[in-house]
This record gives structure tokens, sequence and C-alpha cells, in this order.
């Protein structure tokens, strides 16, 4: 890996995030986990993970996306117990997500006083980038760019939320380094609607 970080992302307090739910409607969080990035390329045991024990069993469905079901986490913190160190490792920062909407929601609606200063997805980051591709899942993209993602096992395969995060990072390196963006620039393509810049129309008096 790279000892320095591309110049868009230098001084920026970053946090990159994945979580997995019950399937629920409204979904709960099952595990999350947060990498934070701070002015270097971090280590992936920098990695924070978090199983959570929801109130409301987890549904097949969601057991058969991500592999976590109801006695993993039967003997897990609940999520009011796991919810101060999570917003304590957020607040802040930047969060960086693939498919970021739903993330950014779900996370907003466990933490309540919690505003993240931006939101930055790397699915419209790889769109504006990589135009044209068959597929922008973070699978995908992964195999695309043939992403480093290394050795998969029980806790660190596709769908559960260490392993996700970990190639999301991955995912948004490659794809700054390729681009090279400022960070204006990188946020006009990969913000949120509701965190991306107003541009003011020319003319007129304001």
């Amino acid at each position: 890996m790279n000892t320095a970080l591309p110049a868009a992302l230098l001084d920026r307090a970053v946090a990159v995030v994945d979580l997995e739910g019950n399937g629920g409607q409204p979904p709960e969080i099952v595990e999350i986990a947060i990498l934070p990035v701070d002015g270097a390329p971090p280590a992936e045991d920098e990695l924070r993970e978090w199983l959570v024990r929801p109130r409301t069993r987890i549904n097949g469905i969601a057991r058969r996306i991500h592999g976590i079901g109801n006695s993993d986490v039967e003997s897990c913190p609940l999520w009011r117990d796991t919810a101060p160190a999570v917003q304590q490792l957020l607040e802040g920062r930047t969060m960086v997500a693939h498919s970021a909407a739903g993330d950014y929601r779900v996370l907003g609606e466990h933490l309540p006083s919690w505003r993240p200063p931006m939101v930055l997805d790397t699915l419209r980051l790889a769109r504006h980038v990589w135009p044209g591709l068959p597929g922008y899942g973070l699978s995908d993209l992964v195999a695309h760019a043939s992403l480093p993602v290394g050795d998969t096992t029980q806790q660190r395969r596709p769908h559960r939320a260490g392993f996700d995060t970990w190639c999301t990072w991955l995912l948004l390196l490659a794809l700054v380094e390729d681009a090279g963006p400022t960070w204006e620039e990188l946020v006009a393509a990969a913000a949120l609607p509701q965190f991306a810049p107003l541009v003011e129309p020319e003319g007129g008096l304001w």
C-alpha cells in the first residue's frame, strides 16, 4: 500500500462505514464496521467492528445475505450499549460508504444527534470516474479494479461489515488515485445530494 494519501484526502478526517441489518422495517443494525482515516493510509487492523443484538430477530432473507444468524448475536450488546463508541468514532468525520444513502439514513435513525459534515458515496464516484461498466455493485467494482482485498474468512467475507468496509476504502483510494480530483471535485462527484454544494447562477442581484 502507498505510504501517502492522494492530495484530495490529505488533512481530511474520514470514516469509511458499512452496516448489516436484521431485514426488518424499520431496519435494525446487527453489524457495523468503521475504518477511521487520519492523514495516512490505515492498516486493516485499525478497522473497528461491532456485532449488535437487535430487538427484532434477524429474518431469513437478511441471514442468507450476510450470514449473521440470531445465535451469533444473542450474547452481543444492544445498540444502546454500542452507540456511544460508534458515535464517538464518527463525530466530525466525513462518512464514506458504498451506496451511501441507505447506510446514512439507517445510521442517522440510530444516532439521532449525529450530523456528519459530509457523506461521500463510492457508487456515485465510480459511475463518474468509470462510466459504462456493466455493474456497479461493490463486488463488481472490486473485480473491475483488481483490488487487493486479501483472503476471505468467516468474519471477513462479502456482505460482512468489516470486509465491505475495507473493500470500500480500497475502492475509494483507487477511484481518487485514478481520477486525481481536488477535494472540491471529489465532493461534486460523490456527495449525496443533500450534502452537495449549492451552485450559484451567474448574473443577477444577490
